[in-house]
């Protein structure tokens, strides 16, 4: 078993998103969690990582939503903004904000396609692919399958 299979298996929380989305990047680095996580890692899906290699073999799709993985199970899109506020702390207004909409799984479920559907309209706006038109990724798809 590697490290990082190690670490993974305890407290902390994993969140894979991506990189070159402005509003994954501005979400994630100011999202802060309890101390019921020990500690966040942050994992660009664009970029070569086994814990996104492992979400691609689970048969997720990182253009529909991120992944948190959290004691060894991973919760995705909706599922995944709602883990995050049920974990989040209330010290930030950013927080609060993300508290109030996204703990309740119902809400999560109505809010986050329009998160993915703005995503996905930044992305075509700045010129950048979704991950999974990038090089190299369709083909690691299909021999997972």
């Amino acid at each position: 078993m590697s490290a990082r299979n190690d670490m993974a298996a305890n407290d902390d929380i994993w969140v894979v998103y991506d990189g070159e989305c402005l509003l994954c990047n501005a979400f994630v680095l100011r999202y802060r969690i309890q101390q019921v996580v020990r500690q966040m890692h942050l994992i660009d899906a664009r970029m070569p990582d086994p814990l996104v290699d492992e979400v691609r073999r689970a048969g997720l799709d990182l253009d529909s939503g991120m992944v948190v993985k959290l004691k060894g199970r991973f919760y995705h899109g909706a599922d995944a903004i709602n883990a995050l506020a049920i974990l989040g702390s209330d010290n930030t207004l950013f927080n609060r904000i993300n508290r109030a909409l996204f703990r309740r799984p119902q809400m999560a479920r109505l809010i986050y396609p329009l998160l993915v559907q703005g995503r996905l309209l930044l992305l075509r706006i700045l010129g950048r692919s979704p991950i999974g038109a990038l090089p190299g990724l369709h083909d690691a798809r299909s021999h997972d399958h």
